[in-house]
Formats: structure tokens, C-alpha cells, sequence
């Protein structure tokens, strides 16, 4: 169904804060009466002043804020298509997004300015062709920029409900997240205002939030997990979020001992820098409930490191296409099974599949998944949208799970990651968890090699600890007293850090061609 979110939780609890900003060193409470009337006023400012309407896109290229938020929401009033940019990448690569799908609008922040220039001068001369339409006006987000008025300026606040030019539909897309791949141009995953609602009340449903609960968002949002793992599920809850610009681990200490929060998402690289800083052994976590690692399988001594501590630490799984929250574990099963993702949520169908057939037991396969929380498709990639999606409806993930007798899931690898050694099926994803459980390592990634006689083996590319040496054979004989001898690595190499994706996963790609 679709639904104006923000002007319904105005109804139900408008001096409830809907937003903590720590931004710029300052703090400010929004509560969701003004949080819908800034996206009223931004509303009708796009509609208004700048003629965006229902299936326009709006492309965004700024650093967390309220105002990015409110743009958001008010693209869902009038149906408009928020299109998120990565403020990591360069004027080129920005430039070969647009050229894929450019927007009605582009609307930039002070700090992203740099990047916007060449496309503002390419649009103004018109010399660069199809080019020139990257975008038929730009905006700043948040300051004047030559003739662009600050957005929260153009429109007076007004008590009056936005009433939108034409009817919004739980079909119609609603938000463009890029895929993280690392080769190629990335994917644009459309999320639909139906698949935005499932993913939040199957998180609201099978997570247990409340309107109790407070979260920091310092995950990027241009990607889906700072959109909707914890943010739009909280909206809807009548929660509140603590908006970063993005991740300081000083930061999520201090506000966790001053902004009572009780419910934290980040991927691996976050929490291994919580657990280097030094506020991290004197810090109180009794408050959180909820701490949650996803974006890539989370080391088993950083969680082993939150459970000393009374923290309920869990892996989640998610990708932009499917929500992106999925599964869930219980508390009571957290350390039993560690580094499993859990059980299915409340709206969410699953399959493993090897090939044609289903898998059977405990059969490693593809895992499939189908339900009101899938995203429509590429936007304008039908083949690759026909690739991903079956005709029934199910996504086919490209991960590799394993469901154990209790039915619960773990991620074992990638499909394209898997490495076959002599005909046997080799899963990265367990090799780096026994490579990160040795005191010495900090992180590790494998990778298949070329080899003459088992065909492909596989090539360890670890980091260390601070102050820890490692003797590559030392680790080699630490593996095969826990793996049997076919998944136990070929050699080892130690470098000073593992490139990452914008999303800030492990970029095997990067790892494959440098090092295999």
C-alpha cells in the first residue's frame, strides 16, 4: 500500500523526535511535525518551482542530513524518484550514472560542489551531447551556490497537508540505489513505495522495534542499508534516529553513552574500528538491544569481543535488491550459532537451489528469495532484470547458504567467489572466519589462483593486528588443524589494508587482480 508517511506519523505522534542531527558539531531535535513539514515545504518546491512530478527522477549527491531525508520523503508525496549518488565517486563516474538515466533534477550539497562543476559546465555548453542532458536543473541541498537558493529556503513553512498533483501508487518507484559492483557501472536497483513499506514492517514485525528505540544512521544513504535497514522501519514505529554525516567511532561512543541508543547497524570494517579505539574497554553497552553486522560475513572474534562485553552482537543479510533486511536470530541462538543470519522474516519466501533443483538437508546451494519486498528490477537493464529475477517472482541472490537441521541460515560465499580445488567446492566465506580467528590476524580475504595441478587453489591475503608479526607458514599450520587439507589456503600474503567497495564490503575484484 502506499501511504504519505510522514504526514501519517505527524497524526499519530507529532512531538515524538524523529531526528537527532549531529552534524557540522552541532545537535538539533526534529520531531516529526517538523520533519513533515520541511518535506511539505521541499515538496512543493520540487513541484512548484522546479515542475517535478510523479515519475521524475531526483537525483541526490550529498552527505547524510535531515535535509537528504526530507527530500527523500517529500519524492514520496508527489512520486518522484529519488536517485542516490555516491558522494565518493568522480565527476566521470557520476557522469557515466547520469548518462544511464538523467535526472529532472540534480541537487548537491556545499560539500559536493567540486564534483557537480564539470557536470554544470558540460550541461551548460551543450558540448558533450547526450551529456548535456545529465540533468535538466541543478540545486544546492544546502547553501547558495551562484544562482541556486539554499532548498530550505524556497518555500515558506506552512500548517497546510501537501496535496499532491497526481496519485501515488504502491507500485511506483520511489528510490534508485546503486548496486556496490566493483567493475563496470553500477546497477541502479529500483525500490518501489510497496517494497520500501514490506521491508519496513517485516523489520518492525520480526526485529521487535519500537517506538522506544533509538538508532544511529552513519551508514552512507546512498546505499540502502542507511536508507532502510534501521531508518524507514523506525519512521514507521515512530522511532528516532541520531543522522551523522557518517561514521566516527569516537562519535558512536559518545553517543551511546548521551543519546540513550539502543539499536546500531554497521558492516565488519566499523566494528573492528570500535574495537580498536580507545574507548572501547571503559564504554557501556547495557542500553542496546539491537547491534546488527552486515554488508559482508562478520569475523567470529569481533563477535566474540561484543559478547564480553553483554553486547548481543548478530550478522544480518541484506543486498539492495531484497529490502534489504531478510533474515533474523534470535537472542537465545546468537552464541549457539554464531555467524548465522537466522530465519526468514515474516513476508520473506526462501529457496537453495543448485542448478534446476532445490537443495535438500543441509546441501549447499544459491539462495532464492520472493516476497512484497523485492525491488522492480534495473532501471534500464531488462536483460540483466530478466537475469536476476525468475518468471514466479524469486530473486536469485547469487550468495551461497547453507540451512542447517533447525532451518536456520548462514552465509557461506558467493557464487562467483567459489572456488572448486580438485573437484571439491571450496567456500571463502569459512576459510576467512578460521583466518580471522588467529590472534594475530586482523582481517583476511581468499581468493582463487590458477593452479597446474588442482586446477584453482586458494591464495590468503591477510592483515594484522597492530604491533603482531605473522609467519605465513605459522598461519598455514594453524589452518589445517580446523579445516580438512583441500580448503586449507596454497599461501599467504600480507598486506597493509583490503580495498573496499563504496559499500564497504572486501573488493574481491580489486583482490583478484592485483593479487591472483
Amino acid at each position: 500500500m502506499y501511504c504519505d508517511w510522514l504526514a501519517r506519523r505527524e497524526m499519530l505522534t507529532p512531538d515524538k523526535v524523529a531526528l537527532v542531527c549531529r552534524t557540522a558539531g552541532t545537535r538539533t531535535e526534529i520531531t516529526y511535525r517538523q520533519m513533515n513539514r520541511n518535506a511539505n515545504r521541499t515538496a512543493r518546491w520540487l513541484e512548484g518551482r522546479l515542475g517535478v512530478g510523479r515519475g521524475d527522477r531526483v537525483a541526490i549527491l550529498a552527505k547524510n542530513s535531515a535535509a537528504y531525508l526530507e527530500l527523500w520523503f517529500a519524492c514520496g508525496k508527489i512520486g518522484a524518484i529519488l536517485q542516490t549518488l555516491n558522494w565518493r565517486l568522480t565527476s566521470n563516474e557520476l557522469g557515466a550514472l547520469l548518462e544511464a538515466a538523467p535526472p529532472k533534477v540534480l541537487v548537491y550539497s556545499a560539500g559536493t560542489a567540486a564534483q557537480v562543476a564539470p557536470l554544470r559546465e558540460a550541461r551548460a555548453s551543450g558540448a558533450t551531447g547526450q551529456r548535456a542532458r545529465w540533468a535538466q536543473r541543478f540545486a544546492s541541498l544546502d547553501a547558495p551556490e551562484g544562482d541556486d537558493a539554499a532548498l530550505r529556503e524556497r518555500e515558506p513553512l506552512s500548517d497546510a497537508p501537501f496535496v499532491p498533483s497526481a496519485h501515488v501508487r504502491a507500485e511506483d518507484p520511489w528510490v534508485i540505489c546503486y548496486t556496490g559492483g566493483s567493475t563496470g557501472v553500477p546497477k541502479g536497483a529500483v525500490l518501489t513505495h510497496g517494497s520500501v513499506m514490506a521491508n519496513a514492517v517485516n523489520t518492525v514485525a520480526s526485529w521487535g522495534l519500537t517506538e522506544s528505540d533509538v538508532a544511529i544512521l552513519n551508514a552512507p544513504l546512498f546505499h540502502v542499508g542507511g536508507l532502510n535497514v534501521l531508518t524507514t522501519p523506525l519512521v514507521l514505529v515512530g522511532g528516532t534516529s541520531i543522522v551523522c554525516e557518517a561514521f566516527d567511532a569516537g562519535e558512536v561512543f559518545d553517543l551511546v553513552a548521551t543519546e540513550g541508543v539502543t539499536a546500531f547497524f554497521g558492516v565488519p570494517t566499523m566494528f573492528l574500528a570500535l574495537l580498536q579505539h580507545p574507548a572501547w574497554e571503559k564504554s557501556d553497552f547495557s542500553r542496546l538491544k539491537l547491534v546488527i553486522s552486515g554488508g559482508a560475513p562478520c569475523p567470529e572474534p569481533i563477535l566474540e569481543a561484543f559478547w564480553a562485553r553483554g553486547v548481543g552482537i548478530k550478522t544480518g543479510y541484506g543486498l539492495t535488491e531484497a529490502g534489504p533486511n531478510n533474515f533474523w536470530l534470535p537472542a537465545s541462538m546468537v552464541k549457539a550459532k554464531p555467524g548465522s543470519v537466522g530465519y526468514p522474516l515474516f513476508l520473506v519466501e526462501t529457496r537453495v537451489m543448485a542448478g534446476d533443483h532445490e537443495c535438500q538437508g543441509e546441501e549447499t546451494g544459491e539462495l532464492w528469495l520472493r516476497g512484497p519486498h523485492v525491488f522492480a528490477g534495473y532501471w534500464g537493464r531488462p536483460e540483466d532484470t530478466a537475469h536476476a529475477v525468475t518468471s514466479e517472482g524469486w530473486l536469485k541472490t547469487g550468495d551461497l547458504v547453507r540451512r542447517d537441521a533447525d532451518g536456520c541460515y548462514s552465509i557461506v560465499g558467493r557464487v562467483k567467489d567459489l572456488i572448486i580445488s580438485g573437484g571439491e567446492n571450496v567456500y571463502p566465506a569459512e576459510v576467512e572466519g578460521v583466518l580471522a580467528t588467529h590472534p594475530a590476524v586482523a582481517e583476511a580475504a581468499l581468493i582463487g589462483v590458477p593452479d597446474p595441478k588442482w586446477g584453482e587453489v586458494g591464495r590468503a591475503l591477510v592483515v594484522t593486528k597492530a604491533g603482531a608479526s605473522l609467519d605465513p607458514e605459522a598461519l598455514l599450520a594453524f589452518c589445517r588443524e580446523h579445516l580438512a587439507r583441500y580448503k586449507v589456503p596454497k599461501d599467504v600474503q600480507v598486506l597493509n589494508s583490503l580495498p573496499r567497495t563504496a559499500a564497504g564490503k572486501v573488493d574481491k575484484p580489486a583482490l583478484r587482480r592485483s593479487y591472483g
